[in-house]
């Protein structure tokens, strides 16, 4: 990577390619999707080979990699381009919400349905819906949304008449569905529903030699915003972008680049090393082995649990139940994690 950048120069590392140039140049929502790197090109090949079926498709991906982007160009790129593109946020709707914004309501089905609604499937139909953050569904929607996915069919919150929809389901999720599956709190049919042709969209410190494309697109996107042009990037910005880990991704980037084009004057675009490395040694604080991290956090929950029902596992109030997973699970748990349960059960025997 050279040391000096220049926008709209013609040496190698200036930012010519776009998204669409992968995929037949054609334009499309693609066009967002900067860069060239291998592991780029394998995720926009999977997505050019799976958008004109109908095969329902699980993203995968970190936080701020751009999976909303893959599943809209999905759509456009599918039979259902000019049907509806109808995106839920599965965890910003409450859990006692969910199944009336998915299904929709009849009027008098609970407190403040005062009129007959159409839910986001019903909306959906005959385009893609798009189930961002699915990972964080409750489990009692997860068997209503299991109907949908193999019938195609649901009933409204209220109403016992099943209502017909065709839809093509696309979710995305930085969770380990996997994981979530073992610790019972995502239904294993349902992953296996979903899970039919999975995306894996790659972390931008995966594809560091697309941070130079990236930069000259966003500097120009907030550049225009501004009114500003810049024509050169200070020398070591490039590099220093690229020794990051942005663990925010795409969305990280584009924070910083933005704040960089609202401080920059003149025509030569700097970035403050010091974001990054007040970001990098606030990380580097933070690191802990990943293991013992999540083990040293699961106990706390499972203790806190356990010492809120007194010990108890099994029954409507015991630590189970509390944690939303089976016994034999959380007893599997607590062996794994050799913690004693004589300690809560003398507790409330003192109690």
């Amino acid at each position: 990577m050279v040391s000096t950048y220049t926008f709209g120069g013609k040496s190698e590392a200036r930012a010519t390619f776009r998204g669409t140039e992968l995929v037949h140049g054609q334009s499309s929502v693609l066009d967002t999707i900067v860069g060239e790197s291998a592991l780029l090109r394998s995720m926009l090949q999977e997505v050019n080979l799976v958008a004109p079926t109908d095969a329902t498709v699980l993203i995968l991906g970190e936080t701020g990699t751009g999976k909303e982007l893959i599943a809209r160009a999905i759509h456009q790129r599918s039979n259902r381009s000019s049907r509806p593109f109808i995106r839920v946020n599965c965890a910003a709707i409450p859990a006692s919400l969910i199944a009336s914004e998915l299904f929709g309501h009849e009027r008098g089905a609970f407190t403040g349905a005062l009129q007959r609604r159409q839910g986001r499937f019903e909306a959906a139909h005959g385009g893609t819906i798009f189930l961002d953050e699915i990972g964080e569904l409750p489990m009692e929607t997860q068997i209503a949304l299991l109907r949908v996915i193999q019938e195609r069919e649901f009933e409204r919150v209220g109403s016992s008449q099943p209502i017909s929809v065709d839809v093509r389901i696309i979710a995305a999720t930085n969770r380990d569905l996997k994981a979530a599956v073992n610790a019972g709190t995502f239904r294993q049919d349902m992953f296996y529903r979903l899970n039919v042709f999975p995306i894996e969209v790659p972390p931008l410190r995966d594809r560091r030699e697309d941070i130079p494309l990236l930069l000259e697109h966003l500097v120009e996107r907030y550049a225009a915003k501004t009114g500003k042009s810049f024509s050169t990037v200070r020398m070591g910005t490039i590099e220093m972008l690229q020794s990051y880990a942005w663990p925010g991704n795409i969305r990280e980037l584009q924070n910083v680049i933005e704040r960089a084009v609202i401080l920059c004057e003149g025509e030569t675009f700097w970035i403050d090393p010091t974001w990054l490395r007040r970001d990098a040694s606030r990380q580097a604080g933070m690191m802990a082995p990943l293991g013992a991290t999540l083990a040293d956090r699961e106990r706390e929950i499972i203790e806190a649990a356990l010492a809120e029902s007194q010990g108890r596992i099994a029954g409507p109030s015991g630590a189970a139940a509390k944690l939303g997973i089976p016994r034999q699970t959380l007893d599997s748990k607590i062996a794994n994690l050799q913690i004693s349960k004589s300690r809560f059960k003398a507790a409330r025997a003192a109690s």
